[in-house]
């Protein structure tokens, strides 16, 4: 099946003369949760705004569903959804009102009945006559999904979707999101919060410097690169990790009084027995344990800070 979104040599060099992207290909599956990491500046708001139409690219190509951005703008346009990182609504209008009108700006006939559908799933029914200047953060935010939505797009992008929103109203946007993936729409997310990726996406891409760093599935991103470490609460304390122990990948923790043993879970052979047998020729006793799983936040800052 051919991607809902096609991206090939996608450039983008401002007038100041920073290049915000540098030759991206990237495709997005139809269906998908696609979550786009990367620190501040990386480029995951220009990528957005030139799929979308509102930032015009130096040289490559974009397609959606087969139109061309530039070329067939207003077949491609209509297709997508945008839920952008600042909360920009009219302040004096009910949210009733400014869904409607975003429905219309697509040329969309009048469909009370799928606004309202759209106001109930993102629990807004209840502020519907209400004006948007009244709304809290979380609320405006949600307002914004609905704009996003109004025109029935199958595909949807949420630029930091949740930035600002309490813990709560969060996961019930987490809710939102894997209701409109189970409908058929294709998702594009960029986001600080690593957990919102672990939880939601089937891909995760990292862009840093203008440049896609990784493309991965989300479990196999999770089992390639995911390592454990084992950690050892000593009885005493250690001031370096015995020349015996230097073949291990140990670090040591609590100014000495923890030992790390860092080892690969996808190896022929993990290598704890060897380690354990080793620590305990060397003298060294504890009194705990624990292993704790590498997480994605992690891996996310390696691959940051290798191409720095």
């Amino acid at each position: 099946m051919p991607p809902v979104i096609a991206i090939q040599g996608l450039s983008k060099t401002y007038a100041s003369g920073f290049q915000a992207l540098k030759s991206i290909d990237l495709d997005i599956r139809r269906g998908e949760i696609f979550a786009l990491l990367g620190p501040n500046g990386a480029g995951k708001t220009t990528l957005i705004s030139i799929v979308c139409g509102i930032v015009r690219a130096s040289s490559g190509s974009v397609t959606v569903d087969g139109h061309d951005i530039v070329s067939d703008f207003r077949a491609a346009r209509g297709l997508i959804g945008l839920v952008p990182q600042e909360l920009t609504t009219d302040a004096f209008e009910t949210v009733w009102d400014t869904v409607s009108f975003s429905r219309g700006l697509f040329g969309k006939p009048r469909n009370p009945e799928h606004i309202e559908k759209v106001l109930r799933d993102l629990s807004l029914w209840s502020k519907k006559d209400s004006k948007i200047m009244t709304l809290s953060g979380g609320m405006k935010r949600r307002v914004l999904i609905a704009k996003a939505l109004s025109h029935e797009p199958r595909i949807l992008f949420l630029d930091e979707p949740t930035a600002g929103v309490d813990v709560e109203l969060r996961k019930d946007m987490w809710e939102v999101v894997r209701a409109l993936r189970a409908s058929g729409v294709t998702i594009i997310l960029t986001t600080h919060y690593i957990e919102e990726a672990e939880q939601m996406a089937d891909r995760i891409g990292v862009i840093n410097k203008g440049e896609i760093v990784l493309v991965e599935e989300k479990a196999t991103l999770m089992r390639e690169l995911g390592r454990k470490q084992l950690a050892l609460q000593l009885n005493g304390r250690l001031h370096a990790v015995p020349e015996a122990l230097q073949p291990y990948d140990l670090t040591l923790a609590e100014e000495g009084a923890t030992l790390v043993y860092t080892y690969d879970t996808q190896g022929d052979r993990t290598g704890i027995t060897g380690f354990l047998q080793d620590l305990s020729r060397a003298g060294i006793e504890f009194h705990d344990l624990q292993t704790t799983q590498r997480s994605l936040e992690d891996i996310f800052v390696d691959l940051v800070r290798q191409r720095r």
